[in-house]
């Protein structure tokens, strides 16, 4: 059935306000990082600098330690997107070939996970790693990144995994391949571009994560980058907003690249597998 010409018309409408709605945070962000402090409290904000400047972005990293949250950042979420696909691949792949109804709770529980709060997994979680000692440490944040990660990485891996051939692994197994040597030798290399673009979500995942880091982390020198962005208000809620600005366009910036390589993957991880062949 064709879209007549009024409805497309609508769509393409309603479709272009809400890529502005999306857009518009980001460009203003980008706008303030680089107004100087007269234009910043100006009744007549533009959109474009008058005068634009680099102070901005000085001042940020003379006030605080972005370099070494950063780090930090780049640690734990590098951590947890290995961690995460290391222990998702085989997971997806018995999850994706095997249909009993434990593959189907598996599944279920997966898509019910994603509706809890983060609210109400911090205080099992906090004990949890008080008992192991993993309290403010990165090791510790790491793991609650995996967990958090996990549910999606097996659902995503779990559509590639139903997308290759079953033929090529009953091949293998007329050639004497068990099943750990059919994943590993068939199965993964034929995963690699959806394990890739897994890893990769999970890295912006723990890299924007914001909650779990200032609950867990205390010791400064051990925050994230989204923590350290609080520092840039005042204790009386008022911000530094130069400053705030451009060290929130730069953590920005590495999860718009990262989500630019990967979104076709992860619209491909979704819908694969969701039509027979």
């Amino acid at each position: 059935m064709r879209t007549s010409t009024p409805a497309r018309v609508g769509q393409y409408t309603a479709l272009l306000a809400y890529l502005a709605f999306l857009a518009f945070p980001f460009l203003w962000l980008v706008s303030t990082a680089f107004k100087p402090p007269r234009e910043l409290g100006s009744l007549h904000p533009t959109w474009i600098p008058e005068d634009p400047t680099l102070a901005n972005f000085r001042q940020a990293f003379d006030e605080q330690p972005l370099l070494h949250a950063a780090l930090n950042s780049l640690l734990a979420a590098l951590a947890a997107a290995v961690v995460a696909v290391l222990i998702a691949t085989p997971m997806a792949y018995v999850v994706a070939r095997r249909r009993s109804r434990l593959a189907k709770a598996v599944t279920g529980w997966v898509v019910v996970s994603q509706a809890f709060p983060f609210v109400l997994l911090i205080i099992p979680l906090f004990l949890v790693l008080k008992n192991l000692r993993l309290v403010n440490s990165v090791p510790g944040l790491v793991l609650v990144y995996v967990v958090w990660a996990l549910p999606f990485a097996l659902w995503m891996l779990a559509g590639y995994v139903r997308a290759v051939p079953p033929e090529l692994e009953e091949a293998a197994a007329v050639d004497g391949a068990g099943r750990l040597r059919t994943l590993v030798s068939v199965t993964a290399p034929l995963l690699a571009p959806g394990i890739v673009a897994t890893g990769l979500f999970a890295f912006i995942t723990a890299w924007n994560e914001f909650f779990f880091a200032l609950v867990l982390l205390k010791t400064p020198e051990k925050q994230t980058l989204p923590v350290v962005l609080t520092h840039f208000i005042g204790a009386e809620g008022v911000a530094d907003l130069g400053p705030l600005a451009a060290a929130a366009f730069l953590a920005t910036l590495p999860s718009l690249v990262v989500f630019a390589i990967i979104q076709r993957r992860i619209t491909g991880g979704m819908l694969t597998g969701a039509v027979k062949s």
